[in-house]
């Protein structure tokens, strides 16, 4: 071809640069997720690695599970994705890692918003969620681990500290729940997937620590809530049985 003419069809676009320019925004958000890799790094017995689980379940992403039992050996993979703490959990997406549980479950509810909010879209009741399932890390697993490593009078105090605590959660649940049958209402939630992996451990602790919790008698909303949370797919799916659990312990 001469100089200033190009060769035949060469300005005119190929069926691939065609199909480029034709392809609009929301193929193009459907073509990265089939894309998207997610990967959840984490052990089975741990509650806060169940969190994660279940929070991916609700939102229905499909997701990759690689096994870290941390007490023994921490793999390649998971120190360079979570070297601070190198610990579980950690969400790999697209080569990026999350770490921390209930960090975690806010980036799930803010990368796939499409279905099942896990958090509420009211500012107020989203600042009530993360204040309830912080105060689940903070107060409810916290006593849980003075009760089963500790004895004599300090382990009656870490019982007392218990039972105050879940009288708060248990108020909490009446509060927030507004009737319905989750601590988000009618929608199963942030608070909801912080905390069923907690209670789903009670009746190992309860034989570690040699105390009962006297969880119908005193808290039959939290009982009921149990019951409610079990009977949904993701729930059931990702926890346990309490007697793995205790065979684990």
């Amino acid at each position: 071809a001469s100089i200033g003419h190009s060769p035949p069809n060469a300005l005119a676009p190929t069926s691939s640069h065609m199909w480029k320019l034709l392809i609009d925004d929301k193929f193009l958000f459907k073509s990265d997720l089939l894309m998207e890799e997610v990967k959840v790094l984490s052990f089975w017995a741990s509650p806060f690695g169940m969190r994660v689980l279940i929070g991916l379940e609700e939102k229905g992403v499909k997701y990759k599970y690689e096994e870290e039992y941390v007490a023994v050996h921490k793999s390649d993979l998971l120190l360079r994705m979570n070297p601070v703490h190198k610990m579980i959990p950690v969400l790999i997406h697209n080569g990026n890692s999350i770490c921390e549980s209930l960090i975690i479950l806010q980036y799930i509810d803010e990368a796939w918003k499409a279905s099942n909010r896990i958090l509420p879209s009211d500012p107020y009741d989203r600042a009530l969620a993360r204040f309830w399932a912080d105060f689940v890390d903070k107060k409810i697993y916290e006593a849980i681990s003075r009760i089963i490593r500790s004895q004599g009078d300090a382990q009656k105090e870490a019982k007392r500290d218990m039972l105050e605590n879940l009288e708060h959660l248990e108020g909490a649940l009446k509060q927030m729940s507004k009737g319905g049958p989750y601590f988000g209402g009618e929608e199963f939630g942030y608070v909801d997937i912080a905390f069923i992996p907690v209670a789903s451990w009670f009746h190992t602790y309860e034989i570690i620590g040699n105390f009962k919790l006297p969880f119908q008698a005193r808290f039959p909303l939290l009982h009921a809530w149990v019951s409610k949370c079990m009977e949904r797919d993701s729930v059931n799916k990702i926890l346990p049985t309490p007697e793995r659990i205790m065979e684990f312990a």
